[in-house]
């Protein structure tokens, strides 16, 4: 699509509102011809303190105008948020004109659309003023505000039990036993590269005891622990035990003893009884299977090298081995999948009694084989059944949602959801999606985010370990340089600098 921008260089907004709106078309920047099917002029104006925003666009041969007017007032920075909110605004009011449609989450294109009810809450709002900032402002629609005013009330709740040196850390282990069909993770098969599994280890215990040295010398509290990928549970049951010592003698007294400590065990076809051993012997907390799905031929679809009964078999080890908290994955959406066969995998996952269910929508991710293969997948409205069907049957078991997040190019715009029986709710899962606390990040692709814990503030800063795992073993320097990062960050902090 064209994009012509009068008055104003939101390039970064409307670009956004674009791709959301519009799946498919990408921003082009040339003069627009007699004939061209597919462009928007933006025109923005500022007038005796209110912005005048008008939008003319044209979608294949449709034509459509809105107008929108703001006021402007507050810091330079504010007013830079409300020209911004107007202009999206703008832009969504004419797509609605022409289309007549309104999407899930409105014109939200961000990941985390429940951080509006949160930082509402904590401005004295109740959830009921939340929710309806939300319809009101951005377009949400009344069923996806009031998950919303939920997922954010819980992160403002979860958020208030955090102090200021309190962090969460996550540990990467980028290796899997096959590649999924929808994945576009830093996750090698071990297939491919079984010869970087023992030296890999033996970069992160050393990336653990030095980043360990360092959390306690600056006395942080680690509140919550959380080892993803890839699928740790691809190590062996030795590999993980090295990784989970080498956890508790780099954090020592910084772990706090009333924390969570999760493993993604994830594919059932990597899960033994003498794994599930060492994390229960290292105070694992949660452990999450993630079958994705419990149909046969969407398995067989997606890669996976193992069978419905498989998930059953590793269920009946995690129940046995007796950890305090469950999780199971499913995918809304995989290729081959259907309403009813979704609605099948639903039911037999509820039946395991777990106490956290994560209903992911797919996420048509670049890289995926879902993409480069042009694998079927079901359409928005088949999407849009699975979830309606799932929230409804979760919430009649018992279970209310506790974050959601969003991803770029997800089917029909719509959400990831973590549902959890009262007492089940994932603070890890809390604190990263909602920017509550810091999160140190080890292993390669590991991306340590680091949060203004004083001022609460929207500073926010990123550092990244090397991408891949040979790599990351290869450039030691790099994450010592991140974890120098990690504790100047909160050093500046204290000084003074970058206070109002």
């Amino acid at each position: 699509m064209k994009l012509i921008f009068e008055g104003h260089d939101e390039r970064y907004t409307v670009e956004q509102s674009l791709l959301n709106l519009f799946p498919g078309e990408l921003p082009v920047y040339e003069p627009i011809q007699p004939g061209d099917e597919s462009w928007a002029v933006v025109s923005c104006r500022e007038e005796a303190g209110r912005l005048l925003v008008t939008t003319d666009l044209c979608h294949l041969g449709g034509k459509a105008a809105a107008f929108h007017t703001a006021s402007l007032s507050g810091t330079d920075y504010d007013r830079e948020g409300q020209r911004r909110h107007a202009i999206g605004a703008c832009f969504f009011q004419a797509y609605q004109s022409l289309t007549g449609n309104t999407p899930p989450w409105g014109m939200l294109t961000g990941v985390r659309p429940d951080k509006l009810t949160t930082q509402a809450l904590a401005e004295g709002k109740t959830p009921e003023e939340a929710r309806a900032l939300l319809e009101r402002n951005y377009y949400v629609t009344p069923e996806r505000a009031a998950l919303a005013a939920e997922t954010g009330l819980a992160a403002f709740e979860a958020g208030g039990d955090l102090g200021p040196r309190d962090i969460a850390v996550y540990i990467g282990v980028p290796f899997c036993p096959t590649r999924c069909a929808y994945c576009s993770f830093v996750s090698q098969s071990v297939e491919k590269s079984l010869s970087l599994v023992e030296p890999y280890v033996d970069a992160l215990t050393a990336e653990l005891a030095a980043g360990g040295s360092m959390v306690r010398r600056h006395g942080f509290r680690v509140r919550a622990l959380y080892m993803g990928g890839g699928t740790p549970t691809t190590l062996s049951a030795a590999q993980l035990d090295r990784v989970l010592t080498a956890c508790e003698e780099a954090f020592g007294p910084a772990l706090d003893p009333g924390g969570e400590i999760t493993v993604e065990a994830g594919r059932p076809d990597t899960i033994t009884a003498e794994k599930l051993a060492v994390l229960k012997d290292h105070g694992a907390t949660r452990v999450s299977v993630n079958p994705q799905t419990m149909e046969d031929h969407v398995l067989r679809a997606i890669g996976r090298r193992h069978s419905p009964g498989d998930i059953e078999a590793a269920m009946e080890l995690v129940a046995k081995t007796g950890f305090r908290h469950v999780n199971m994955d499913l995918i809304a959406g995989l290729p081959e999948d259907t309403a009813e066969g979704f609605r099948r995998s639903l039911d037999r996952c509820l039946r395991f009694g777990t106490d956290n269910i994560t209903v992911h929508t797919l996420s048509l991710k670049k890289g995926s084989r879902i993409l480069t293969e042009g694998l079927s997948i079901p359409g928005p409205q088949a999407v849009g059944e699975m979830l309606d069907y799932a929230g409804s049957v979760l919430r009649r078991a018992g279970y209310a949602p506790y974050y959601l997040y969003r991803q770029k190019y997800m089917s029909g715009s719509f959400e990831n959801i973590g549902w959890s029986l009262p007492g089940g709710a994932c603070l890890y899962n809390i604190y990263i999606m909602s920017e509550l606390c810091s999160i140190l990040s080890f292993g390669a692709g590991g991306s340590t985010k680091m949060v203004d814990p004083v001022l609460k503030s929207r500073r926010i800063q990123r550092v990244f370990n090397p991408k891949y795992p040979k790599e990351y073993m290869e450039r030691p320097e790099k994450k010592e340089a991140n974890q120098a990062a990690f504790a100047a960050f909160y050093d500046r902090g204290e000084s003074g600098e970058n206070r109002a």
